[in-house]
């Protein structure tokens, strides 16, 4: 059994649709063409907004869109790849107080000024 997290706004489009329609999961690797092609007319802008995650056995889990035909209701299992380097970014000290040469005078000319 899966467990999604769903935005509110979507939690109508749940209870209402999939009570009558097949649902399948899918990977986006695995759907055809013609499928494809209704996701990008589905999503024009792009579906990074639209994912949902879902959650599998405790601590695992991956990320879905939602994409109805006339008979069948899709979950669309897309590959999301999380940077986890964002925290070391952070910790760089990218400039020493050494190496920006210049900018004493610029603070010292920028007084002059007034």
């Amino acid at each position: 059994m899966y467990y999604c997290t769903v935005k509110r706004s979507q939690k109508a489009l749940y209870t209402t649709n999939m009570n009558t329609k097949k649902r399948l999961v899918v990977s986006y690797k695995n759907i055809s063409e013609e499928l494809k092609e209704k996701l990008r007319k589905t999503y024009p802008a792009g579906f990074q907004d639209a994912m949902i995650r879902v959650d599998k056995a405790p601590g695992d889990f991956f990320y879905a869109v939602d994409l109805e035909t006339d008979d069948i209701h899709y979950l669309i299992k897309v590959d999301v790849k999380i940077d986890d380097n964002i925290d070391d970014d952070d910790e760089k000290d990218y400039y020493d107080d050494d190496s920006i040469e210049g900018a004493e005078d610029i603070a010292d000319d920028e007084d002059d000024d007034e």
